[in-house]
């Protein structure tokens, strides 16, 4: 059984750096990156709507994914995102400072 997580269980920023490396496989809808991550996650990463839809906004505005309509598995019209340039640049940033991150709290739970 996995955890629930709300925006507030993740750090500022985890979730768009989640939403990058999900899309950096490739065009995904809504339902398909929450899918994504709760896959990934071992089904611990369960995020829903009302923090995704937000995130993936914000993404757009900062030229971090693009979005167009398409037809989704089941038939239906979805908004498909796509990571751009700029989210590429932004997820090896945010992977880079995640890493050294998770590396320092590690050492200081190892040698508290």
């Amino acid at each position: 059984m996995g955890l629930t997580n709300t925006p507030s269980d993740l750090l500022p920023g985890t979730l768009e750096l989640l939403i990058l490396k999900a899309l950096a496989r490739g065009a995904k809808h809504g339902y398909g990156i929450v899918e994504h991550l709760r896959l990934a996650s071992d089904d611990v990463l369960r995020v829903g709507e009302s923090a995704l839809y937000p995130a993936l906004q914000r993404l757009l505005l900062n030229g971090c994914v693009k979005a167009e309509w398409g037809t989704s598995e089941n038939n239906r019209r979805a908004r498909f995102y796509t990571i751009t340039a700029v989210g590429r640049r932004r997820l090896a940033d945010e992977e880079a400072h995640w890493s050294a991150l998770t590396s320092a709290v590690g050492r200081v739970l190892k040698n508290a």
